[in-house]
């Protein structure tokens, strides 16, 4: 397991699967209307969140939660109350 913290780990992934700058991720940052992904990417992101935080997680995220996560600080705030509830 990595040092990194859940924050860290989930912006690596958008600027890696949306080739955009660290700076632009702010957790106000909306992936299709800041960031300028559209929905394939959405999706893409949402499979790469389960690959990475799969032992955060504890399996797959629902389409119906996938929907709401519309900005960075959506993505790192449902990780992390995953987390907690996973290790609960």
């Amino acid at each position: 397991m990595s040092d990194k913290t859940i924050e860290q780990r989930v912006k690596e992934i958008i600027v890696e699967q949306l080739g955009v700058n660290e700076e632009q991720l702010t957790p106000e940052a909306s992936f299709m209307g800041d960031l300028g992904a559209d929905s394939l990417d959405t999706v893409e992101l949402v499979m790469a969140f389960e690959e990475k935080f799969k032992d955060e997680i504890k399996g797959e995220i629902p389409e119906s939660d996938s929907e709401k996560l519309k900005t960075v600080g959506d993505v790192i705030k449902y990780i992390e109350e995953k987390k907690a509830a996973a290790s609960a």
